[in-house]
């Protein structure tokens, strides 16, 4: 490709509305152009990144053994009125009405769809097991769309569903997509963690994310330093601590704490530490029975509440937190002060492992400007519920015994589920096994979030000048940069001859033929990431030399106009 045969828009300047670098980057490069809030355009250059993503996600799904189809966008909603999920997936779920008033969605996944084009058409066992996958566009309607293609409304996803006959072959298919996506992400030359992970509103028993990880990345990880453990920080079990709670060695006494709300403040005014403070947080759960419980969360001061691990306590499956009247009708007391002793026994009390540890705790008074100082189950409140509600933090002990928690950012680029019967069962999705009679299909679910990758790729790899990525997914591998083009015939024939022959080769390559200063050309390539560049000019040909440099190398290097090729080749061979 010549530059000047292409379509380039490169910017000096993001756009002032851009905030993570993978937006501010891709809009400056032109990959990118915004369209709507959360919809963009993607750009020629943009799209040749995208495509080389898309093409090494589908060579490694064909070689796993799935089939690809095409399942369409626009949905009926009857479907998901079928699966139950319509009315509670919420207001991203983009719905309208045709002209025949025939209520339809933009489909934001298609765990419906899929399932309804199975149980048309399998009906015995030997025709299972069946893996079939998209590359489509999906929209959810994001109350938020931010961060470019990373949250966008509108983004390409692979989109695969299996369908086994026994949850023992739905494993062995679980298994062959982590492998899969392992190799993917391997593929794409980027560094990852597969994660075990909360399944969601998708649904299911056995989930895993896989991220590239990167600071700037939404999602913590937590991971064993000595061993393969890790999980997201909303799934990784906190371990109880391994020392049994001390006897209690200090009487309980009210003391004044005015004006000091926050567990940090109040630490600091009484010269203790965080880890001495139990925070009760207030929630109310709606009950089978039509009731309404309200209960205080106990946790240390230093720890944060994990709401996915509430919701799997059965009293609080569907908690919110209490409002300021509803904690004053329950505690007597404004939020801030409040605590678990000496309350209404109508008030539920659960208690993290690490504070069911604790003797001699400080705690809300339920007075303002009051806390209570050592405090003691047992002794001065009935012992509370215990559970696992918290966040891990760095340094706690690993679920797998073999060592010490870590704490990393990742994007969350990929998820796996067990489905297991959640929609099969919900639009008889079934076969008749061996002895003919009806079994429902059990199913998993994989996705890849496509267009996700690049803003994850941009997010991991990038510098002061530019986008770094990938060999396996830059825009093109190597550019030839003449100097001088249009003015000397002799680096226009070496660069005209440089360029066909990497074409011949079958090296992905572009020649800036563009007539414009050589800082220009440089910068612009630096910009959009091409990761090998060559450097033509007058002196150097007299003397039978091209210059080299890689994209993160510090310096430029001479090579011999004569090996240009060959050279290039090595370099792209060990990468």
């Amino acid at each position: 490709m010549r530059t000047s045969q292409f379509f380039f828009t490169t910017l000096k300047e993001a756009p002032a509305d851009a905030e993570v670098i993978s937006q501010k980057l891709m809009l400056r490069a032109g990959y990118i152009k915004r369209a709507a809030a959360g919809i963009y355009t993607w750009m020629p250059l943009g799209l040749r990144v995208l495509r080389k993503v898309e093409n090494i996600v589908r060579e490694e799904m064909n070689k796993a053994g799935a089939l690809e189809l095409l399942m369409p966008a626009v949905q009926p909603f009857e479907l998901w009125e079928e699966s139950g999920r319509g009315p509670g997936y919420g207001p991203e779920l983009l719905r309208f009405k045709d002209r025949h008033q025939r209520d339809f969605v933009i489909g934001p996944t298609h765990e419906e769809v899929i399932t309804d084009v199975v149980r048309r058409d399998v009906k015995s066992y030997r025709q299972l097991p069946l893996h079939l996958y998209q590359i489509q566009s999906k929209f959810r309607d994001e109350i938020r769309p931010r961060f470019g293609v990373m949250r966008g409304r509108e983004f390409l996803m692979k989109d695969g569903y299996s369908f086994h006959t026994s949850f023992e072959d739905l494993q062995r298919e679980y298994g062959n997509m982590y492998a899969t996506y392992s190799s993917i992400f391997t593929r794409l030359g980027l560094k990852f963690r597969a994660v075990t992970a909360d399944t969601g509103s998708i649904g299911g028993t056995g989930s895993h994310e896989f991220h590239v990880l990167a600071d700037s990345g939404e999602d913590d990880i937590a991971y064993c330093t000595g061993s393969d453990y890790a999980a997201n920080v909303e799934l990784a079990e906190a371990i109880a601590p391994e020392t049994a709670r001390a006897a209690p060695a200090k009487a309980m006494i009210k003391l004044a704490t005015p004006g000091k709300m926050a567990c940090a403040d109040v630490a600091a005014f009484l010269g203790t530490g965080l880890e001495q403070i139990v925070k009760s947080i207030a929630v109310v759960s709606d009950q089978e029975d039509g009731s309404q419980l309200f209960a205080l969360m106990l946790l240390r001061g230093d720890h944060e509440l994990n709401e996915i691990k509430v919701t799997k306590l059965p009293a609080l499956a569907s908690f919110r937190f209490a409002s300021e009247a509803e904690v004053e009708e329950n505690l007597g007391c404004k939020p801030g002060y409040i605590g678990p002793v000496a309350i209404d026994s109508r008030v539920k009390v659960f208690a993290d492992r690490s504070v069911a540890a604790m003797s001699d705790f400080v705690c809300g008074a339920n007075e303002a400007g009051h806390h209570l100082a050592g405090v003691n189950f047992g002794r001065d409140l009935p012992e509370p519920e215990v559970a696992d509600i918290r966040n891990v933090v760095a340094g706690d002990a690993s679920p797998d015994g073999k060592g010490k928690l870590d704490i990393l950012r990742g994007i969350e680029v990929g998820h796996i589920f067990q489905l297991r019967q959640k929609y099969a069962a919900a639009l008889n999705c079934a076969f008749l096994d061996e002895n003919g009679k009806s079994q429902i299909m059990e199913m998993g679910c994989y996705g890849i979030g496509v267009s996700r990758i690049v803003g994850a790729a941009i997010e991991q790899g990038n510098d002061e000048r530019g986008i770094i990525l990938p060999a396996a997914i830059a825009p093109f591998a190597v550019c030839v940069v003449p100097m001088g083009y249009h003015k000397s015939e002799a680096v226009k024939a070496a660069a005209d001859q440089l360029y066909n022959d990497f074409k011949g080769a079958g090296i992905d390559v572009v020649l800036d033929d563009r007539n414009e200063r050589p800082g220009v050309m440089f910068a612009d390539m630096e910009l959009i990431g091409i990761p090998h560049r060559i450097v033509i000019g007058e002196r150097g040909l007299k003397e039978g030399q091209l210059e080299y440099k890689g994209r993160q190398d510090a310096e430029a290097t001479m090579i011999a106009q004569a090996d240009a090729l060959g050279f290039i080749q090595e370099r792209l061979c060990a990468a």
